[in-house]
């Protein structure tokens, strides 16, 4: 079995107002809550930055997040953790949503960019959904985009002679995030009123290889990871990846355009 990727909170974040975005596009569509002050989870919270966005919107709402990677969990709690200024507080917590079960009553659940790391996760949103109190709702965000070059480059490197050994089974499968009628369908039989969009974003990057320093936050965490023990193989990975990708996003005057695909799910609860 492959381990979890290690994450690093400094590299993610060189991008956060680009990852910062889609989680305000998302919570833009989240009705009134059924309470105030409010009861939130920020399921893959990262290093925090969601769930302070989370605090932004719902000022004195008392907040989650919850994650498995100790490097994320610390750098959130650094940064975030504590009361908020709008008498509400944030709280940082170690959870695999593999198995996250709810042990209270939410007004709002949500992920921002972390179920597609979640095999099964279609299956968990019942018991999400019955943590939710009526009025209640879950709201996420995954990035929908496992057929563009960034991730088909990637997979295509590690199926090749010189590394398929290592890194076999350790990226993601294309389909980790499913068509977006399969979670309407699935939230509205579940007695939700769902709102189920797409949306592609055109991130402007700056600076050389963008694409690969966007890259090294995200996706490629797992080769990295699996090649941290032979750096010399790591290196000729990075950089024969890094050369696909000058190739498939050529840098412009003005930047590197990275098109970004991501899937977007409001449920609202019944009361």
């Amino acid at each position: 079995m492959n381990a979890p990727p290690t994450w690093d909170p400094r590299q993610y974040l060189r991008h956060a107002a680009h990852r910062a975005r889609p989680l305000a596009d998302l919570l833009a569509r989240v009705p009134d809550l059924p309470a105030d002050p409010a009861r939130v989870a920020d399921l893959g919270c990262g290093p925090g930055n969601s769930t302070a966005h989370l605090a932004e919107r719902l000022p004195a709402a008392r907040i989650t997040g919850y994650d498995n990677s100790a490097e994320m969990l610390a750098r959130a709690v650094a940064d975030h953790a504590g009361p908020t200024p709008g008498g509400g507080r944030l709280d940082f917590a170690h959870a695999d949503l593999t198995d996250w079960t709810p042990t209270e009553t939410y007004h709002l659940i949500a992920s921002n960019a972390a179920l597609q790391w979640v095999p099964g996760h279609l299956d968990a949103l019942p018991g999400w959904l019955d943590a939710l109190a009526p009025g209640g709702t879950l709201a996420v965000q995954m990035p929908d985009n496992s057929d563009a070059p960034l991730h088909a480059l990637m997979r295509d490197l590690a199926d090749s002679a010189p590394f398929k050994d290592r890194l076999a089974g350790v990226l993601r499968a294309p389909g980790s995030v499913h068509d977006p009628l399969v979670y309407l369908d699935r939230l509205e039989a579940l007695g939700c009123a769902a709102d189920v969009w797409q949306t592609t974003y055109l991130h402007l990057l700056s600076g050389p290889d963008a694409v690969l320093d966007w890259a090294k936050g995200t996706g490629l965490r797992p080769v990295l990871t699996a090649l941290a023990d032979d750096p010399e193989a790591r290196d000729r990975f990075v950089a024969a990846y890094r050369d696909l990708l000058r190739e498939a996003y050529p840098e412009r005057p003005y930047g590197t355009v990275l098109p970004f695909r991501r899937l977007f799910a409001v449920a609202r609860k019944e009361y």
